[in-house]
């Protein structure tokens, strides 16, 4: 019996962590790997020494989410002129990515979440279904969360996310 205890207790403790959605600016960011659109891995930890915009979106090819991935594409020379990329997660999974990538003509990467840990770990699931809420991390090049923004308007975040990362960059 304590053979199976320990581990099942290691294993609560470890997700109720992870689940914990007490992150903070000033913490720093939990490094995870997920799936690109193209199938590739991305590791957070490749990003240190640069900014790194983290946007989570609750469903591909819903009108919110298409407006949002739409405007951070429009926005994406005025943040990578300030030597930072942006990264879309949802739970959708890999072959949902790559199609809203094509379908959008998607100029960032997109990272499938398909079972959840990762938005779960940065505290974006919503309760009751598989899907994220609709929240914007800043990371520094420390990889050190410099903003976290809830519950963000589809429409502006992208021109809020390249002006709050300039406004950083310059101390303020």
């Amino acid at each position: 019996m304590k053979k199976i205890l320990i581990p099942l207790l290691s294993y609560l403790l470890i997700s109720i962590a992870l689940a914990s959605d007490d992150q903070k600016v000033g913490d720093r960011a939990i490094l995870f790997k997920l799936k690109t659109q193209n199938g590739t891995e991305f590791d957070l930890a490749s990003r240190k020494g640069q900014w790194t915009v983290l946007y989570f979106f609750p469903k591909a090819e819903t009108p919110g989410c298409t407006k949002q991935a739409c405007a951070f594409r429009d926005n994406i020379k005025k943040i990578r002129a300030l030597k930072a990329e942006v990264f879309g997660i949802s739970t959708n999974n890999i072959l949902e990515q790559a199609e809203f990538a094509k379908n959008h003509n998607l100029n960032f990467t997109l990272l499938a979440d398909d079972k959840t840990e990762v938005t779960k770990a940065y505290g974006v699931k919503m309760a009751v279904v598989n899907y994220s809420k609709r929240w914007t991390y800043i990371i520094d090049p420390d990889l050190i969360i410099r903003e976290i923004t809830k519950d963000v308007d589809p429409i502006t975040d992208a021109e809020r996310v390249a002006k709050k990362i300039a406004d950083l960059q310059a101390g303020k």
